[in-house]
């Protein structure tokens, strides 16, 4: 009987070895206003960063080291789609978001931001190509943040189409906060571009001398969530501070967000950094958050299955390992609750997906896509 009983334990043990690897598993959570399961839809990612929804039902899933991964029919695909551009892995930069334009049916157009250049000197980019046969062709770069430099902080590279057409792109200060205060420098600035990368005519500074066109708004530190109002159209972000200072801003066509002359946090030494919270010009944010919770993604919920958090605020949290949920009135913060705190991961993005649903991406080497779900 002992023998028995053994080999019984050894076929359970095989059958549980022999599962899918991307078999759904949920945890149970809850909220001021809904109960919600979390979802692992994929695991086995290496420090995912950008989620974006196929017209088809594909999800592509860009990983930090350089890989375009592709979900299908509820499972992670083995192998990267190739022909990704070059992505140089370097501290928090790599292949970093990743867009389909909204004429996705028609065009098949893909756009990936990353960081890349030659050698040690580095910059923000965004490049474009066409899906096809699950591999990208047409690949070019259609915008280059100058000048590069060094090091490996700073990045911002969220992207978003506007409801202008117009394709919005975040970028950092690369470590050297007074890039975001030169209107020549594309760094530490939100640039707004065509489609194909060119200067709008109507972008707040064109025509100015000495002034990068591309420029929609400056003074962002490192600005890695950017999203738009699904009944507004206004377009919103977040950022890093420093010590504290983390922000959310609704953006505005030629304003500046101040840093680094105003900030909510200070020097990672504990010094006070610029001239204090507020100046005339200077944009305050919606909130900011003091300590710091590194946000990331960002979406507004507009699905059916969790009718109160209609038109919230969803932020991801990297060293607040939260999802955090933000109440509003119009442009006003009214309400924050912080969710998920017991699931012990960096949330590196959140997208609202085609089905209402909302989606996340972790960050880690064993990186995973969740799905919150209701519990009734």
């Amino acid at each position: 009987m002992a023998l028995t009983l053994r080999l019984s334990v050894l076929a359970i043990l095989a059958m549980v070895l022999a599962l899918p690897k991307n078999l759904a598993i949920a945890q149970e959570f809850s909220s001021e206003d809904h109960r919600f399961q979390v979802t692992t839809l994929a695991e086995g990612l290496e420090y995912p960063w950008g989620l974006a929804f196929l017209p088809n039902g594909d999800f592509l899933i860009t990983e930090r080291p350089g890989q375009l991964r592709l979900f299908r029919n509820g499972a992670l695909q083995d192998g990267r789609i190739p022909g990704a551009p070059r992505a140089a892995d370097n501290g928090q930069g790599g292949l970093l978001d990743v867009l389909p334009h909204p004429k996705f049916e028609e065009n098949n157009w893909i756009y990936l931001s990353y960081s890349g250049g030659e050698g040690k000197s580095l910059g923000t980019k965004v490049a474009r190509a066409r899906l096809v046969d699950d591999r990208l062709v047409d690949l070019q770069t259609i915008v280059e943040v100058e000048p590069e430099s060094s090091g490996g902080r700073h990045f911002g590279s969220r992207l978003a189409f506007g409801p202008d057409g117009m394709l919005y792109i975040t970028t950092g200060d690369r470590g050297s906060p007074d890039r975001s205060q030169d209107l020549s420098d594309m760094a530490g600035s939100v640039l707004r571009v065509t489609e194909g990368g060119k200067v709008p005519p109507d972008n707040p500074f064109v025509g100015r001398d000495g002034v990068a066109p591309e420029i929609f708004s400056y003074g962002h530190r490192n600005p890695q969530g950017l999203t738009v109002h699904p009944e507004s159209g206004r377009l919103w972000s977040v950022e890093h501070g420093p010590r504290g200072g983390d922000e959310a801003n609704v953006l505005t066509a030629g304003a500046n967000y101040g840093w680094p002359v105003i900030t909510y946090g200070r020097s990672y030494a504990g010094f006070r950094i610029g001239e204090g919270f507020a100046k005339e010009g200077m944009v305050q944010p919606a909130t900011y958050w003091v300590p710091s919770i590194s946000p990331s993604g960002m979406a507004f919920y507009d699905g059916s299955d969790f009718p109160a958090w209609e038109g919230n605020l969803f932020v991801g949290a990297l060293s607040g390992q939260v999802l955090v949920r933000l109440e509003l009135e119009g442009d006003k913060v009214t309400g924050e609750e912080r969710l998920l705190k017991d699931l012990d991961e960096r949330i590196r993005d959140v997208r609202m997906g085609p089905d209402g649903k909302l989606y996340l991406l972790t960050d880690s080497p064993d990186g995973a896509l969740l799905r919150l779900d209701p519990v009734n």
